[in-house]
């Protein structure tokens, strides 16, 4: 090669999502995946509304992602010295507890969805000054809301339930972290115990502006210190892998949660920009810079990502807890569809939905109306109604929850939005885009290369290396869906949604029938 010619180097990105775990190796300058490989990660449900993974069939699926990526690299001639760095991103708010002598997990991780939390929420609640029970009331310092959803209350469950973790606190010997922290706890072997400050800000327990565990919030929560990971930014090296041996030596130099991954992989940048995520739910953050705003619409305010030592950038977040998981349940319970890949063909059998409206609040809803007892609903059923009007009804709902959330970002923002961005395993589904773009009036963007979540942890593992710098990132080629239903259609459609909405939220649990 001459010299003149710098040889091509590689990026590992670690992608630990609720369904699956990855690990993909890109060329990062050209936004390309060199090799790739997934595996799926078992959910348990030990009771109603309860949702576990096991810690450690988590990091083997990694670490065999790993195995399996070294073996493509070489029967690509790709060395795998050629990988310079990895970075990790991962499900947010899933939480697991582990001691530090033994590095066992000591209960399996509560993953994000679970609702076990509701009644240590109530107690909480109970603690307010003034009883009040505003579940906004620790919004100002650490720009969320009171919910099942955040670290914290699972934390305290923990404490309060598994008398493991109460004996490994007392003992000094317990670890907390997400699913970020227990990868590379393992992957250095005990040497790291950090978080960054996008996952850190998930948690209930880090002030918003001082990017630092707040002692008030740990108070509130009665959660000692001594149990969470040291906080660093999302771009600089933390340590250098030790296991696997394939990959020993390598720094660990990126780190972020999801949904702030992808928002790094659109690129999007500036303040003003936005995306969405689909998946098991739906994620939608809009980028404020290093403003922090704060929402009075039901949103909440999140760090987005901090590039070593410059200034963390922040974002508004709305988040929705159901997306591809309604089709998984139309599937899995009511047998509508064989196979997720169907959707799009079962969905076009009909025109329209047949006004059938679907609100798939298994676990209550999110933002922005945080209810958590709210319960799923279908409505509109006439004696016409076939199985293709329900699916198509739950791709609508995945886009007006998009709506919704997006309403309230133009309330908190003062801005309209003319672009969505998008990426997700529920985007190569052109018709729920196009769906996507027709209710909300706006245009949809999706990228060719739709890795946009590991991309963005690859990103910040280049920049932390050093090894690039963000400007450097080619932007991916696009398709556009454009509106193609009038304004009046799309408002009497969301107005029928809302009054859906309105008969979920009003769901009286005291009076259902076992």
């Amino acid at each position: 090669m001459p010299e003149n010619v710098k040889k091509p180097f590689y990026i590992g990105s670690i992608d630990e999502g609720t369904s699956s775990a990855r690990f993909l190796v890109f060329d990062v300058i050209k936004r390309k995946v060199i090799t790739s490989h997934q595996i799926e990660i078992k959910q348990k449900y030990p009771q109603e509304g309860w949702v576990e993974q096991d810690p450690k069939e988590i990091l083997k699926a990694v670490t065999d992602c790993i195995a399996k990526v070294i073996e493509n690299l070489e029967d690509l001639g790709i060395s795998k010295s050629d990988i310079k760095a990895v970075g990790i991103t991962n499900q947010r708010e899933t939480t697991v507890v582990w001691d530090k002598v033994t590095g066992e997990p000591l209960h399996n991780a509560i993953v994000w969805l679970d609702m076990r939390t509701t009644t240590t929420l109530e107690d909480v609640l109970d603690n307010i000054p003034n009883k009040s029970r505003n579940k906004n009331y620790l919004k100002p310092l650490c720009g969320l809301p009171l919910s099942p959803y955040f670290s914290a209350l699972k934390i305290r469950w923990l404490i309060d339930n598994v008398p493991k973790v109460k004996q490994a606190i007392e003992a000094g010997t317990c670890a907390f972290g997400t699913i970020d922290t227990w990868l590379i706890y393992n992957l250095t072997k005990g040497q790291l115990h950090v978080t960054d400050v996008s996952n850190a800000s998930r948690t209930l327990l880090m002030n918003i502006e001082t990017l630092k565990w707040d002692p008030l919030l740990l108070r509130f929560f009665n959660i000692p210190q001594s149990i969470l990971p040291e906080i660093k930014s999302s771009a600089e090296v933390y340590g250098t892998i030790a296991d696997p041996e394939s990959l020993a030596g390598v720094p660990i130099s990126g780190c972020v949660g999801d949904q702030q991954g992808a928002l790094l992989g659109q690129l999007c940048l500036k303040p003003g920009q936005a995306k969405a995520t689909y998946g098991t739910g739906c994620f939608l953050l809009y980028n404020t810079g290093s403003v922090k705003v704060d929402s009075t619409q039901g949103l909440i305010t999140t760090v987005a990502y901090k590039l070593g030592r410059s200034p963390a950038i922040y974002a508004l977040e709305g988040s929705v807890a159901v997306a591809g998981a309604a089709l998984s349940w139309l599937r899995d319970n009511l047998q509508l569809l064989n196979n997720i890949t169907q959707t799009q063909d079962l969905a076009e059998r009909v025109r329209s939905s047949g006004d059938v409206y679907f609100v798939p609040a298994f676990s209550g809803l999110y933002a922005p109306h945080w209810q958590q007892d709210a319960r799923g609903v279908i409505c509109g059923i006439t004696e016409e109604t076939q199985q293709y009007h329900i699916i198509r009804a739950a791709l609508e709902a995945v886009c007006f929850q998009t709506r919704d959330i997006l309403e309230a970002m133009v309330k908190d923002s003062g801005t309209k939005l003319n672009t969505l961005l998008v990426d997700g395993g529920m985007t190569v589904n052109d018709l729920l885009m196009q769906l996507q773009a027709d209710l909300t009036g706006i245009n949809v963007v999706r990228p060719h290369m739709v890795e946009s979540t590991a991309l963005g942890a690859a990103i910040l593992a280049g920049v932390g290396a050093g090894l690039i710098d963000i400007s450097e990132v080619n932007p991916s080629q696009m398709t556009k869906f454009s509106p193609q239903i009038s304004e009046d259609e799309r408002d009497l459609r969301y107005s029928k949604w809302k009054m859906a909405v309105e008969r979920s939220m009003r769901w009286d649990l005291s009076s259902s029938l076992d």
